[in-house]
């Protein structure tokens, strides 16, 4: 008989074979009739005997630990070993049931969630700044060099813009930019950016953060962030910047917000255009002047922009010398 063969009727490894047979455990010549000289079918009938307390135990306590089950076993009158009884309970084991996640819906004009996402590019890194409307899933994204509180303000303005009005909170992650301090987890409260509660009155929206390491809460903008790295940036070519945002932006519009939303079965344009447009509330009269942060557009000095040049000033009769008595 063979040793694949071997293995086949013991229901063990082809290596395990060759181990019993060098050390004399098992013979060769096996027989339909032989009986193996194996310490593995032993284990195998240990095992065999305790098979049903450990489903039974599996089946009422999915988590119970290898180490309990081992113990019980041993009181039961188990005398195998601890690494055969923990491969047993690993195949015997309930696969886990998936943790359900529950989707939260916002009304329209509720909420927009808003966060950066790295990328690199050939010409250095560069921060996609997305922003998602909570209802209908409409999609603003722009890349800037930094993440500052200025870019974050202003790409805010612009996400504003884009949808025709601000949505009354919108959710942001822990960034320092809008959030100094989270001591809820601690029973205290949320400690906000001073500077950004003055521009978040301007527009009339309310600051919202989620809790640490709680990604789920921003869901919505996390997926699109998955979305545009897989169907944007991956697999495309850009020339620098301004070629990054020009195709940045047709994505947007002809793509991004135009698909079948997976998870709502309609496309965000029409969702926002027939319901939540109407429900956002007016843009501001004017952009945020901050009294802290520096300018986006900082004016220059005309001396900055072209040389002073000194004109020579002389009187007509000068000229009239000159032009032969004609001024």
């Amino acid at each position: 008989m063979s040793k694949t063969a071997i293995a086949d009727q013991l229901g063990i490894s082809r290596r395990l074979v060759y181990h019993l047979i060098a050390t004399g455990q098992l013979d060769r010549d096996m027989g339909e009739d032989a009986t193996p000289r194996t310490r593995g079918t032993v284990g195998v009938a240990k095992l065999a005997a305790v098979t049903p307390l450990i489903e039974t135990r599996l089946k009422t306590y999915p988590a119970l630990s290898s180490v309990r089950l081992f113990a019980e076993c041993r009181a039961a009158g188990y005398t195998g070993g601890y690494s055969q009884l923990t491969a047993l309970v690993r195949r015997l084991r309930p696969a886990p049931e998936p943790e359900a996640v529950v989707r939260f819906e916002t009304a329209p004009g509720e909420q927009a969630q808003f966060d950066f996402a790295t990328v690199k590019l050939p010409w250095g890194v560069r921060y996609a700044l997305v922003m998602v409307l909570g209802y209908s899933r409409l999609l603003s994204v722009e890349f800037v060099r930094r993440q500052t509180a200025l870019s974050v303000m202003l790409g805010l303005e612009r996400a504003f813009a884009a949808f025709g009005g601000v949505p009354q909170h919108v959710l942001f992650d822990q960034m320092k930019s809008v959030i100094v301090e989270d001591q809820r987890p601690d029973g205290g409260r949320l400690l906000r950016n001073a500077e950004f509660l003055r521009f978040a009155a301007h527009w009339q929206f309310q600051i919202r953060a989620c809790r640490p390491y709680r990604a789920q809460t921003k869901g919505k903008v996390e997926r699109p962030i998955h979305y545009l790295r897989d169907n944007f940036l991956y697999g495309r070519t850009f020339l620098g910047d301004g070629d990054l945002d020009d195709q940045c932006a047709r994505w947007v519009r002809d793509v991004a917000n135009v698909r079948v939303h997976g998870t709502l079965r309609e496309r965000p344009v029409d969702r926002w255009a027939t319901t939540e447009r109407a429900t956002l509330q007016p843009l501001a009269a004017h952009p945020y002047q901050s009294v802290l942060l520096p300018s986006a557009r900082p004016p220059q000095r005309i001396d900055a922009i072209a040389p002073r040049v000194t004109v020579e000033r002389r009187g007509l009769a000068t000229y009239a010398a000159l032009t032969g008595g004609h001024v």
